[in-house]
Parts: C-alpha cells; sequence; structure tokens
C-alpha cells in the first residue's frame, strides 16, 4: 500500500567537492525525521563509492511502515505510537494496520480475522520434517527448516508478481507461524503435536498449542493470552534492522516469500540480534541470587571489566526504550497472576530492575531496562524455556517481515541488492604452476 503521507521529495543539494570539481547530490525528505543524501549517482559522477560497514548511515530503501527516533525514545506503527497500541489494541489490528496502512473498521477486522484463523492448519506431512530431526535439536534451526520447506507445499503462492499469490502467501504465514512454533517446541520436550483450534484468538490458540496436553482439558488464562498478545504486537516491527533487511535483500532477487521468510529467521537467530532476551536471562542465571547483584553491578561500572549487563539500554534508543514501559507492566502483571515466589531469577530480576532505575550511575548513563530485559522474565514466567525466546520473536516479527516485503516488491525503484565493497586484497598476479611454486 503506498501512503498518503509519503514524499520522498528534492529540498536541496548536498555539495561535495572531489579533485576540485563540484558534484551536487540531492537531499531527500521523508516525513519525518533527518533528510538523507541520495548517492545514487555518486559512482556515475566520480567513480567512487561510499563506505558504510553495518550500513548505519546508510538508508537502503525508503518505507512509509515504522519510524524509529532513538534519541527521544519515540517508536510508530504507520504512524501509531507503539504504546497506544499495545495498551488498546490487539495483534490482529497491528497486524492489519502493518500490512495495509490503517486501521481496520469493524467489517474488515472480521474478515481478516476469520481469513487468518482458516489458514492456521498446516499440510499433515509438515510432522514428518519435524520428526527428521533430532530430539535434541535447537527450536531455531527447526523453523528455519520448515518455514523454507512451505514453499514446498504451497505452489499456489509463490509467484511475487501475482498479487492475489502474494496476500494469500502473506496470510498463511501469519497463520501457520504460531502452529510451527508449537510444534517446534512440542517437538523439543518430546510431546505430541495438537492442532489449532478455529475458536479462538491468535495468542490463545498459540499458548494452548504449546501447553495443551491430550490427557487433560486446557483453558488460557487471560491474563495471561493478553501478555502473549502484548508481546507479539511490540516486537511486531522495527524499521530496518538485520533480518528485516535480510528479507528485503533475499526478497529483492525474486525469491519465494517463503525463502524470504526463512532467511529472516535463519538472521534472526544470531545471539547479536534476536538472542539479547536469552542473553538477559542467561545472566541473570550467572548473577544466581539476589545478594550477589552488588557484586555484578560492581563489575558493569567497572570500565576494565568486559562484563556487562544485558538488558539494559538499547543500541538504537538513547532515551528509554517505548516498548519497555508496556513490557513492564506486562511482566509484573504476569507474575502477580501466576504469584510466582520460589523463582530465584525472577527474585533477582525484580531486585536488579529497582536498581537500575534508582541508582544515579544507570540514570546518567541511561541505562534503563529494555524491552528485551522485560520480555525474557515475561516467557519465562509463561513457561517457555530459553531456547523458546528466539522462535517466539520469529513469531512476532514475521507480520513486518511480511509488510516490508511487500512494500519492497510494489517500490518501483527497488533494484536486486548489491553492496559495493572497499577491496583490500592482492592486486593482479600471474598465475605460477605447481611445480614452479617455491615452497
Amino acid at each position: 500500500m503506498t501512503s498518503q503521507f509519503k514524499t520522498g521529495e528534492t529540498t536541496g543539494a548536498a555539495k561535495l567537492n572531489i579533485g576540485g570539481k563540484d558534484i551536487d547530490l540531492p537531499l531527500l525528505k521523508g516525513t519525518v525525521g533527518p533528510e538523507v543524501i541520495d548517492v545514487r549517482a555518486l559512482y556515475r559522477q566520480t567513480g567512487l563509492f561510499t563506505y558504510d560497514p553495518g550500513f548505519t548511515s546508510t538508508a537502503s530503501c525508503d518505507s512509509s511502515i515504522t519510524y524509529i527516533d532513538g534519541d527521544q525514545g519515540i517508536l510508530l506503527y504507520r504512524g501509531y505510537p507503539i504504546d497506544e497500541i499495545a495498551e488498546q489494541g490487539n495483534f490482529m489490528e497491528t497486524a492489519y494496520l502493518l500490512l495495509y496502512g490503517d486501521l481496520p473498521n469493524a467489517t474488515e477486522m472480521k474478515e481478516f480475522e476469520h481469513a487468518i484463523t482458516y489458514h492456521t492448519m498446516v499440510h499433515e506431512q509438515l510432522q514428518n520434517f519435524y520428526r527428521g530431526f533430532r530430539r535434541d535439536a535447537h527450536p531455531m534451526s527447526i523453523m528455519v527448516g520448515v518455514v523454507g520447506a512451505l514453499a514446498s507445499f504451497y505452489h499456489d503462492s509463490t509467484d511475487i508478481n501475482d498479487p492475489h499469490q502474494r496476500m494469500v502467501a502473506s496470510y498463511r504465514m501469519i497463520a501457520k507461524m504460531p502452529t510451527l512454533a508449537a510444534m517446534a517446541f512440542k517437538y523439543s520436550i518430546g510431546q505430541p503435536f495438537v492442532y489449532p483450534r478455529n475458536d479462538l484468538g491468535y495468542a490463545e490458540n498459540f499458548l494452548r498449542m504449546c501447553f495443551a496436553v491430550p490427557a487433560e482439558d486446557f483453558k488460557v488464562n487471560p491474563v495471561l493470552a493478553r501478555a502473549m498478545d502484548r508481546l507479539l504486537i511490540l516486537q511486531a516491527d522495527h524499521e530496518q534492522n538485520a533480518s528485516t533487511s535480510t528479507v528485503r535483500l533475499a526478497g529483492s532477487s525474486g525469491a519465494n516469500p517463503f525463502a524470504c521468510i526463512a532467511a529472516g529467521i535463519a538472521c534472526l537467530w544470531g545471539p547479536a540480534h534476536g538472542g539479547a532476551n536469552e542473553a538477559a536471562l542467561n545472566m541473570l542465571s550467572e548473577i544466581g541470587t539476589v545478594d550477589r547483584i552488588p557484586e555484578f553491578i560492581a563489575r558493569a561500572k567497572d570500565k576494565d571489566d568486559p562484563f556487562r549487563l544485558m538488558g539494559f539500554g538499547h543500541r538504537v534508543y538513547k532515551n528509554y526504550d517505548p516498548r519497555a514501559k508496556v513490557m513492564q507492566a506486562t511482566a509484573h502483571e504476569v507474575l502477580d497472576e501466576l504469584g510466582i515466589d520460589d523463582d530465584p531469577l525472577l527474585h533477582v530480576a525484580r531486585e536488579l530492575e529497582r536498581i537500575a532505575l534508582e541508582d544515579p550511575y544507570f540514570i546518567e548513563k541511561k541505562l534503563y531496562p529494555n524491552v528485551d530485559f522485560y520480555s525474557g522474565i515475561t516467557m519465562r514466567a509463561l513457561g517457555f524455556p530459553t531456547t523458546m525466546f528466539t522462535v517466539l520473536f520469529a513469531l512476532s516479527r514475521t507480520v513486518g517481515w511480511i509488510a516490508q516485503w511487500s512494500e519492497m516488491i510494489d517500490d518501483p525503484k527497488q533494484k536486486i541488492g548489491r553492496p559495493r565493497q572497499l577491496y583490500t586484497g592482492p592486486t593482479e598476479r600471474r598465475y605460477v604452476s605447481l611445480g614452479e611454486r617455491k615452497g
């Protein structure tokens, strides 16, 4: 969908002087945020490339989906503040918003929920894929495989040039990802798979597929279902991060949508990206007990000690992570609802949170607890092992990946991704036969 607010207008030019020659590079203006220098003609005019490892100062696309201002602690989905969506809306509304650009009316919401609900079952033969993995396989390795395998089962929705097939593929992935994730969880703990139910909401259905067993009835606690729903909302999209950029890069080659999402899952698996909440829980395990917290606080303040508090501060947000406020309240709601008093890690988490919010060092350095800190606590309280944390992240992020992929497909300016490089290897050399090479 093309946003009515999208501009991309030229507002002036940046002047670059190379070897005495002046080059004018257009300045482009978005609806909000800094202007960008359009360097598309730079190589043609100068024979030079830009050098930007990690692309941290480079816009690879224009997008109308998500906006982040890390200095101000702002995160907007299609212009809506993340805290308003998470506190007042639900994940299905959020998914519709990210896909189509506007919140649905009552009729649109009903039709969308119906379409997603009736796509939640997966092909029965997919069970064979799970059973081909070792019993102790990491759930993320399973997810990379089975999501990519969807292209083998749904041939009628792999033609990216057909808008209807793209829509069907999008709905299928949003609908089937909870089923696939729950199956990965069940397989990892040696329990039978649980089929989805059409009378349950998105988050309810997922929790039931994860924690129900054939031996007894299972009723989802509404407080826990709401917590799961908020978790999905808060992690649904986050602009052009590593996994989203991977989805776009894979999609730029014309790859089918299932393969693109599998590529995003593979990227998300990296500990520097999707593993932050797992790292936060591992840190709490390392601390172990409340009485050891002062020791680790002192280590965190010692610039010569490599120890870092995981789940505090954020690379993008130099202010408070806007998602953390909602996740903080959600984590406390879950802990209060479950009445968990015997988990030492959660005691450590609560005390560490209190100290971080009161200690002048943390306040001055803006090392506030971030969304990963609270989401890790919440997922542990819900009953998920740390190996499932990144799987839940992938489940949340699927709708954002699909929205970004769809936007890319519709963008007439988008080309196949082809970053350039600063070559530092040998200059041209002559081939020497094996017998003439010196040992």
